[in-house]
């Protein structure tokens, strides 16, 4: 059985890098990460919780819940905002694959904005289901 969380997370780091809008957002290259490096510049996108569970399908279906969280120093939300739209467009009906898996449906089912309670970050959590499948 391959590793289908964390080939789904690369196939996620690779295709989110490769927008032109999320690198305006996030940089070049993109501040995308499932472990953000100390000292890391904002904003920045981080790739989460995984809840992953065996589906009965041909090709060895998973479903998978991610979560992506969006970390801002703007004042005011408009930064998350951009960046959570700019993710959802990214990956309606992407085509992501890597080592072996390939994501045959993949959306963003909820978005959650909201600052700090000190006001110094806004934060964009979004929540990803994908099914993959062994190629």
């Amino acid at each position: 059985m391959k590793d289908h969380e964390g080939a789904l997370v690369k196939a996620l780091i690779a295709h989110l890098g490769g927008d032109g809008a999320l690198k305006a957002l996030l940089g070049d290259p993109a501040r995308i990460w499932d472990e953000p490096p100390q000292g890391a510049e904002f904003p920045h996108l981080v790739i989460g919780r995984c809840e992953s569970r065996p589906l009965n399908a041909d090709g060895g279906g998973v479903e998978q819940r991610l979560t992506l969280t969006c970390a801002s120093r703007f004042r005011g939300l408009e930064e998350a905002r951009a960046v959570a739209a700019a993710v959802r467009a990214r990956l309606a009906d992407a085509p992501l694959e890597a080592e072996g898996v390939k994501a045959v449906s993949v959306a963003v089912t909820f978005t959650d904005l909201f600052r700090s309670p000190d006001l110094k970050r806004a934060w964009a959590v979004m929540r990803l289901r994908a099914v993959t499948e062994e190629v």
